[in-house]
């Protein structure tokens, strides 16, 4: 076999690795919203990942940002069937995310919260590799800035959210409460959870995706944490942090574009 015929046969796989990825990610998210089934996230695992089960889990509304996500995940798996040759490598590694997202939604359906923490911390270091990769290169295109770095900027942001919530949710099941003061410990996460969306605004030079989907789960955290588990400092917070996530990327991007090129 040719060269040239091994690669396009290499990237034939991979454009199907993908495709069959997502469907399996689309089927665990049909589960984890009680279709075929399931139960809903809400209310698996002893409801432990529940909007009032600790100081870090967003409102309910949060999650509608998976409807987004998995949007655009879909519109990156069509458009990696144009886009033959991947040359910044990205494809097995969202395959890869994909295959985890479900496998964290099983993990919560049977009851494993522990693996799901598991799972997702290897989630979170997968996209933040592949958002490595993005940043290696720039898009060729406005679509593939959407489609490719717009889509993993938007599953990293929420990722990173959701890791935090899913610690805390664990934890809490373990009967950890934070010596007596959860607020504290809520506050501490939160501070780093800013910190983070800044390093990814000044990393990943004025991206947006990212820190939309961070300072979306970090603002429902504020608006969670005015009803039960009431803490208005930790709301304050959230808040704060949002604000700090936001502004600095903005502030990012504004500069960018009044730079001369």
């Amino acid at each position: 076999m040719s060269r040239t015929a091994h690669g396009s046969s290499a990237h034939l796989v991979r454009r199907i690795g993908v495709t069959v990825s997502y469907v399996i990610c689309l089927v665990g998210s049909m589960i984890g919203v009680g279709v075929f089934g399931g139960t809903p996230i809400s209310e698996a695992a002893g409801g432990l990942l529940s909007t009032d089960a600790t100081h870090l889990a967003p409102a309910s509304p949060a999650f509608s940002v998976w409807t987004l996500i998995y949007i655009a995940l879909g519109a990156y798996t069509l458009w990696q069937w144009w886009d033959r040759s991947d040359p910044r490598g990205i494809g097995w590694w969202v395959a890869l995310s994909l295959l985890l997202n479900a496998a964290w939604i099983l993990s919560v359906q049977a009851d494993l919260i522990w693996v799901s923490v598991a799972v997702i911390a290897v989630l979170l270091v997968v996209l933040a590799r592949t958002y490595a990769k993005l940043l290696s290169a720039r898009p060729r295109s406005t679509v593939e800035a959407v489609v490719a770095d717009g889509t993993v900027g938007l599953y990293l942001g929420w990722v990173s959210v959701a890791t935090c919530a899913n610690i805390a949710a664990a934890l809490a099941g373990a009967g950890f409460t934070g010596g007596g003061y959860p607020e504290v410990w809520a506050v501490a996460v939160l501070v780093v959870v800013a910190a983070i969306g800044v390093v990814l605004a000044v990393v990943g030079r004025d991206r947006l995706a990212g820190a939309a989907t961070l300072t979306w789960g970090l603002a429902w955290i504020a608006v969670a944490r005015t009803d039960e588990p009431y803490s208005m400092g930790v709301a304050v917070v959230a808040g704060v942090a949002a604000a700090v996530v936001a502004l600095s990327t903005l502030g990012l991007r504004l500069r960018a574009e009044r730079a001369p090129t």
